[in-house]
């Protein structure tokens, strides 16, 4: 894993710390109360290499057996574009995003509508469609 300190600017770019934002989900110690919390959460996961986070909130029954992350890819920004559902009292909810990455030289953007459930008053990422 990529080492963030806990006081360190979350990577989601919510405007807090760490610890109190996508670093407790990272850790247990809180579950994700909205499918953008979740969304975001897992963006962070990419940009510290938490394999383990992104394979635990992903639905059981889209999850790949293996998860490989790319310690070039350097995640540096998320815009979340649009959520429809997603709440807390909500059982699907779906967050349009993009992901803005550096590899290597190249630049690029991955532009996402992800689709979400909350199972056992989870919130699990089912799948997406990448945006052209």
């Amino acid at each position: 894993m990529t080492k963030i300190g806990g006081q360190d600017p979350c990577p989601c770019l919510s405007g807090e710390q760490y610890a109190s934002c996508c670093g407790r989900f990272h850790l247990g110690g809180a579950e994700a109360a909205t499918a953008e919390q979740l969304m975001r959460s897992r963006y962070s996961a990419f940009v510290v290499l938490d394999r383990d986070y992104l394979l635990r909130t992903w639905h059981p029954g889209t999850a790949p057996r293996n998860l490989e992350l790319d310690p070039d890819m350097r995640w540096r920004r998320l815009d979340i574009v649009a959520t429809a559902g997603g709440g807390p009292f909500d059982t699907e909810g779906t967050v349009e995003f993009r992901a803005h990455y550096r590899q290597m030289a190249e630049r690029g953007v991955l532009h996402e509508v992800s689709r979400f459930v909350r199972t056992s008053g989870r919130w699990l990422y089912v799948d997406g469609d990448i945006r052209g």
